[in-house]
């Protein structure tokens, strides 16, 4: 397996089971993991995980402000691999 594919599937898990312990810890009244941190994960590459996880945990898909930084994220990641596909440097 590609070492790409291999990092992107693996910071996806951890994606996912982080927004599945700060919704834990939501509910629990617990102190939270940032924006900052969730948003960085996603930019690192879990973005597969980062939209599972707020659909699966139902966890902040009702805030406006992380869900446009969200979209601007993946906006930027779709411009990225488009330009790497088209300068030839994705298979």
């Amino acid at each position: 397996m590609n070492n790409l594919y291999l990092y992107l599937i693996t910071i996806s898990i951890i994606s996912f089971l982080i927004f599945g312990i700060d919704k834990h810890k939501s509910t629990h009244s617990k102190r939270r993991i940032s924006e900052n941190t969730l948003l960085l994960l996603t930019f690192l590459g879990g973005t597969i995980g980062s939209v599972l996880g707020m659909f699966i945990f139902r966890h902040k898909i009702s805030k406006t402000s992380f869900l446009l930084k969200l979209l601007l994220l993946l906006g930027l990641q779709f411009l990225f691999f488009y330009w790497l596909k088209n300068n030839h440097l994705l298979n």
